[in-house]
């Protein structure tokens, strides 16, 4: 094998979510699900420590684009990008070339192969390889059965038929509290409905919803009602107990909660408190940002940044304001894509390791 074909590599895809968020100032993230590539056994965007970006395979564009992305990237299509480059990952906001993308040139290898070469960070016409070229990224030589199997199983999405997957239902005692939430959600592309008994919804109905969302006050008997109406219907949904009637929180958990992923396919593989600290357990290299919510006794909201740089791979220990976390409070880390949630316990106790205190099971 010739030496710039580079070595063979795995090839796979997975599926992804992008975070969506309400941010500080009435900023919003958009929610993006999409299907990443994943080589040699790792997520690709993982290889990309600092980028916020989605595959052009969302779930949220048209049938027959998706189809068109999937048979360019076969080579069944001309190549979008002069000098035979294709999109890689680009802005989940817009899309738009100018806002920056990571492009790679695509190209067959003898007589069945596809490699994947030169890969770059593009917000023009072409990219300088020499100042922006992802030096060490690459090439991949991919197999061309593995290859075309992974992405000709996706053309069965081109038909219309793909699940919404994004719904949330919301139940709870305090209306205003509901109504801001179901807002919020929606205004970064998550569907939200606010019922009081679920057990009226069509099953076809309850089957779209992915998340249900319960508000504090919703008593554990009311809770079980619920959840017997979805087995009831087939429905497969996580369940979220709100930590407090904090939107930016609320949404965090729910976004946590639509993260389907397997454990070890995400960046953030931990988060717990100790109460004097927080304990960040990352998979790969990414930028992390920590948040501290905290209710005063006013049941005011109060929000401190306790942390916003690059961690490494490994767990960390991240020191935490003691101003900051009296009373209730509460945490939330992100990274590109990604969400996780935790309760500071009162007293500086523990929690358990791994995932946060907010995030639902599938039932």
């Amino acid at each position: 094998m010739a030496a710039e074909h580079g070595t063979y590599a795995s090839f796979a895809l997975a599926p992804a979510t992008r975070a969506g968020a309400v941010l500080a100032g009435g900023a919003q993230v958009t929610h993006r699900d999409f299907t990443d590539f994943v080589v040699d056994g790792q997520p690709l965007l993982f290889r990309l420590a600092d980028l916020d970006a989605v595959s052009p395979l969302a779930s949220d564009v048209p049938p027959a684009i998706f189809a068109e992305q999937v048979r360019a990237l076969l080579l069944e299509a001309p190549a979008p990008l002069p000098g035979g480059r294709y999109l890689i990952y680009g802005c989940p906001e817009c899309a738009d070339l100018a806002c920056g993308a990571v492009t790679a040139v695509i190209e067959r290898a003898g007589e069945d192969d596809y490699v994947w070469r030169d890969f770059a960070w593009q917000t023009g016409d072409r990219p300088d390889l020499r100042l922006n070229g992802y030096h060490g990224l690459g090439p991949f030589r991919f197999g061309g059965a593995e290859y075309r199997r992974a992405l000709t199983g996706l053309l069965d999405r081109a038909d219309g038929t793909r699940a919404e997957g994004r719904r949330v239902m919301l139940i709870g005692a305090r209306a205003a509290v509901l109504n801001k939430l179901a807002a919020a959600l929606r205004s970064i592309g998550i569907g939200a409905d606010i019922t009081d008994d679920p057990s009226e919804v069509p099953p076809e109905e309850l089957r779209a919803y992915a998340v249900v969302a319960f508000g504090r006050a919703v008593a554990e008997d009311r809770r079980e009602e619920v959840r017997a109406a979805f087995r009831a219907a087939g429905a497969e949904v996580a369940y979220v107990s709100g930590l407090a009637p904090v939107i930016p929180l609320l949404v965090a958990q729910t976004e946590e909660a639509l993260d389907r992923r397997p454990e070890g396919g995400r960046r953030i593989a931990g988060l717990r408190a100790t109460g004097r600290e927080a304990v960040v357990e990352v998979s790969s290299d990414c930028r992390v940002g920590l948040t501290v919510y905290r209710l005063d006794r006013l049941h005011r909201t109060h929000e401190h940044i306790a942390f916003d740089g690059v961690l490494p791979s490994g767990s960390h220990r991240l020191p935490l304001d003691g101003k900051a976390v009296k009373g209730d409070a509460f945490l939330v880390a992100r990274t590109s894509g990604e969400v996780r949630v935790a309760a500071v316990p009162r007293g500086g106790g523990g929690a358990p390791p791994g995932g946060g205190g907010g995030r639902g099971r599938p039932a």
